[in-house]
């Protein structure tokens, strides 16, 4: 048996005080008593039951006072596996949205496998709040929520035609994660505290980063708690840029000023600086396989880190007794109260 709090046992070495204290009365009321002589009047008062009254109640008194005690240490006996309320990890996803996004070296594109295989991810979470942070050459952030299907929305409405700055700024796209889930647990607490709940950012990109300093930024992110997953997107061939119009027609590819075609690949360099992200905020970086964009591998990393949450929230409470001591003591303090001092004086009166 464990005590909640240990400190209050101290209380119970007053008690021996306590006695010593009840004991120097009942010596003086006897010596104050004897001095008047035995009497009629007196002979009541220092009877041996008068006496056995008076240490009775002393007892209750003293017991009931010690249970009390023992129930403000809170007795704690047995014990009992709790699950505290569910509590899922923060993802925000920093999709990559540049023109060069709409490469087909993965089918049908680079952008819309990506979307693609973030709907399934979306299939595997619960409880999870997931942002998203668009970005081209600017960012532009869609708030942590656990409605998915907003998310998928907001996914399926936007292209890279829709961006309003072209290039890539993956500095910036990873500040921005960081500043959303920043803002997203401000004032946010759980049973233990501070909700510290485990923050993730899923950076896909081709990784063709034009402006800004990525490494500065992670960083950042590493001093924040938060780990970034990167995924180089694209092959290491050099692939041309298709270009639309407004209305979604293909009307070929984007070219230089010189008329040669646009083309775009994940370079050895582009792949070093996504593992260089990775490895300073504790994450992974994955490569897209052909045709793919790499996020099985995710998706098993981030269950990893919701079943890590989930077992960090079952708790063993051990179970707090202070009942069984409590109440005894308050009904023994009762006792003591309802007992009379003087009983064998008044039924000696009532007689006469």
């Amino acid at each position: 048996m464990t005590w909640a709090d240990p400190h209050a046992l101290w209380l119970l070495a007053l008690l021996p005080i306590a006695v010593a204290a009840l004991w120097w009365q009942a010596s003086r009321r006897q010596r104050a008593t004897e001095m008047f002589g035995k009497t009629a009047t007196l002979e009541p008062l220092i009877a041996g039951r008068a006496r056995w009254w008076r240490a009775t109640r002393a007892i209750l008194m003293i017991m009931g006072t010690a249970l009390v005690i023992l129930a403000f240490a809170g007795p704690l006996y047995g014990s009992r596996t709790r699950v505290l309320r569910k509590r899922g990890i923060d993802i925000v996803v920093a999709l990559d949205f540049s023109k060069s996004m709409l490469a087909q070296d993965v089918h049908p594109s680079r952008i819309k496998r990506a979307k693609a295989e973030l709907d399934r991810l979306l299939n595997d979470l619960g409880g999870d709040r997931v942002g998203l942070v668009a970005f081209a050459g600017d960012a532009m952030a869609f708030p942590m929520t656990v409605d998915y299907s907003a998310v998928r929305l907001f996914l399926r409405d936007l292209s890279p035609m829709d961006m309003p700055v072209g290039g890539t700024a993956i500095g910036k796209a990873l500040i921005a994660s960081k500043r959303l889930i920043e803002r997203s647990n401000e004032g946010r607490t759980d049973e233990n505290g501070p909700d510290r709940r485990s923050k993730v950012v899923i950076l896909m990109t081709d990784g063709e980063d034009h402006e800004g300093d990525p490494i500065a930024a992670a960083k950042e992110l590493k001093a924040a708690g938060i780990e970034v997953f990167t995924v180089g997107i694209g092959s290491n061939r050099g692939e041309p840029i298709p270009s639309y119009t407004a209305d979604g027609t293909l009307v070929g590819h984007i070219k230089n000023a010189d008329g040669s075609l646009v083309m775009t690949s994940l370079s050895p360099e582009n792949e070093r600086t996504l593992e260089k992200i990775a490895s300073i905020t504790g994450g992974k970086y994955v490569k897209a396989e052909e045709g793919t964009v790499g996020m099985n591998e995710i998706r098993a990393e981030l269950a990893k880190l919701q079943a890590s949450e989930r077992k960090a929230r079952r708790v063993t409470v051990h179970e707090n007794r202070f009942v069984l001591a409590l109440l005894p003591g308050f009904l023994l303090i009762v006792l003591e109260a309802l007992l009379p001092e003087a009983w064998v004086v008044r039924r000696r009166r009532r007689e006469a």
